[in-house]
């Protein structure tokens, strides 16, 4: 079956929820404004593409491919990123609500978070190798037995994380969030 090939279309204020966004391959497109909430993308491609002001919460994504792709101020709540496909995987986040969602395994590195909210995300084993979390709040983020070498925290909040469960060699920390490194450790610091 020949999978739609879609370059450089513009796709604005369209409820993919009552007209379903056609299963193919994207590249260098751009979706402002669009309804996706809890669709069915799987098995889609999206390179360099970008989402603005999108909300994609709840969309099953199996072996959906992710490459170059940037999300800014889209609600992506409640999102399976580990189902997508390992293949080029590559995708920033600005702005956006990445709540509930999971990077289970995933391999990310130099990820940007960039003003996001992540509570209550799943990174456990993922690779952030080199990550930007730049103000982005990670309150109930899990973070268990995660490559976060050189991973830039020095700008997020609400995180903890354990030394001893996670790689941390070179990450970046300010002195204001070391309290979510020695949480674990029931030590009072002032």
């Amino acid at each position: 079956m020949d999978l739609n090939y879609t370059v450089e279309k513009e796709f604005e204020k369209i409820d993919f929820t009552k007209s379903r966004l056609t299963k193919g391959h994207y590249e260098a497109c751009n979706f402002t404004q669009c309804q996706f909430s809890g669709s069915d993308l799987s098995g889609f491609n999206f390179t360099d593409c970008v989402f603005s002001e999108c909300n994609l919460s709840l969309c099953k994504l199996i072996q959906t491919t992710l490459n170059e792709v940037k999300f800014k101020d889209c609600k992506l709540i409640g999102l399976h990123f580990s189902d997508c496909s390992d293949f080029l995987f590559r995708v920033i986040f600005i702005n956006c609500q990445l709540d509930h969602s999971s990077f289970y395994k995933r391999k990310m590195k130099l990820t940007s978070f960039e003003l996001c909210s992540i509570k209550n995300v799943d990174f456990t084993e993922a690779d952030l190798t080199g990550a930007f979390f730049e103000n982005a709040d990670l309150q109930g983020a899990l973070f268990e037995h995660s490559l976060l070498n050189k991973v830039d925290f020095r700008n997020a909040k609400n995180y903890q994380i354990n030394p001893e469960m996670n790689q941390l060699k070179k990450a970046r920390f300010s002195i204001n969030g070391i309290e979510g490194l020695l949480n674990k450790y029931d030590i009072i610091i002032e």
